[in-house]
């Protein structure tokens, strides 16, 4: 599969109740070649359920959104596909990495490192519907005691994935310690000439840190999760790296500026009230560092207005000058 297909070799990751049309939107204001969903239960979507099929609303005009599912097995997934296939994906990718106590528990996200023929039951389930591209994210393993990315990517392979991303921790790891670079390395080795589009994601959070996945890692793209967080800039960052080797920073009034639009989609998308709610963890990531942001955060954490919040934002922008 080409990289064109989905848009480009930067993508905002999965990121459960973060990744919603607001912050998939103003990623691709930055420069992100496309997003992915939050996580979608495969079930939830079989059942029509209103919860499950609001995470699929795009933006207005949005474009290369590939949308990821979760299911233990391929029963919920084949049952969903109707009604996915009706937004009309970009690529579809299945979850295998996601670490949570009360999806694993089902048999779903990471617990699927422990079952590869699995994830091959529910590539093929979704190509007897589509010949849509299919993505898989995936981990080390369960736990250190159990490292077999590389036969679980064969499985994925096999079955007729067209893109794998590797998350470079077990799924014991959680989001703690350090990815695991020598992975990507040997996960490209293997894949060297497959055609299949190989991503990397975990700890990605500068532009340096992307580049040097795709050129020392021999990657075909990044996916940026928690290095996006507050912090939509960094695809535009990363793509000025990659063209010129360098890249300048936006200043704090263009961070605000930012930050503001952000919430303006919120408000937008979900009314006053659960917009304001649902912004306050990014704005906490949008001033983290930034002097006088501790003042900000506690002003601003039980705020409803955005109004107000804007003025508040606002103070940090003027003291800057001062």
């Amino acid at each position: 599969m080409d990289i064109k297909t989905i848009g480009g070799p930067f993508i905002l990751a999965p990121l459960a109740g973060y990744t919603d049309k607001a912050f998939r939107e103003i990623a691709r204001l930055w420069g992100a070649d496309a997003a992915v969903t939050e996580m979608v239960s495969a079930e939830g979507l079989a059942r029509n359920g209103e919860k499950t099929k609001a995470l699929l609303e795009r933006f207005p005009g949005e474009d290369n959104l590939i949308v990821q599912i979760f299911g233990p097995s391929d029963d919920p997934v084949r049952r969903a596909m109707e009604n996915l296939l009706s937004y009309n994906p970009t690529a579809i990718d299945i979850n295998c990495g996601c670490p949570v106590p009360k999806v694993v528990k089902t048999g779903a996200g990471s617990a699927l490192m422990k079952n590869p023929e699995m994830i091959g039951k529910i590539i093929k389930a979704i190509k007897e519907f589509t010949a849509i591209p299919v993505s898989v994210k995936f981990r080390l393993g369960w736990d250190s005691e159990s490292i077999n990315f590389m036969e679980f990517a064969s499985v994925a392979a096999e079955a007729g994935a067209e893109m794998l991303t590797l998350h470079a921790r077990t799924r014991a790891q959680g989001y703690s310690g350090q990815a695991d670079r020598n992975a990507f390395r040997i996960l490209s080795e293997g894949f060297n000439g497959s055609g299949i589009l190989l991503f990397g994601s975990g700890d990605v959070f500068t532009p340096e840190d992307a580049i040097s996945l795709i050129d020392e890692c021999h990657l075909d793209g990044v996916m940026f999760a928690r290095g996006a967080i507050g912090n939509p800039f960094i695809f535009k960052e990363t793509k000025m790296m990659k063209a010129e080797g360098c890249y300048s920073i936006p200043n704090l009034k263009d961070r605000m500026e930012t930050a503001m639009k952000h919430l303006d989609l919120m408000v937008k998308y979900y009314g006053e009230d659960k917009g304001c709610r649902e912004m306050r963890k990014h704005l906490m990531a949008y001033i983290k560092g930034i002097p006088g942001s501790s003042r900000v955060k506690n002003e601003i954490a039980t705020l409803t207005s955005s109004e107000k919040i804007k003025e508040i934002l606002m103070t940090l922008v003027q003291a800057d000058f001062l």
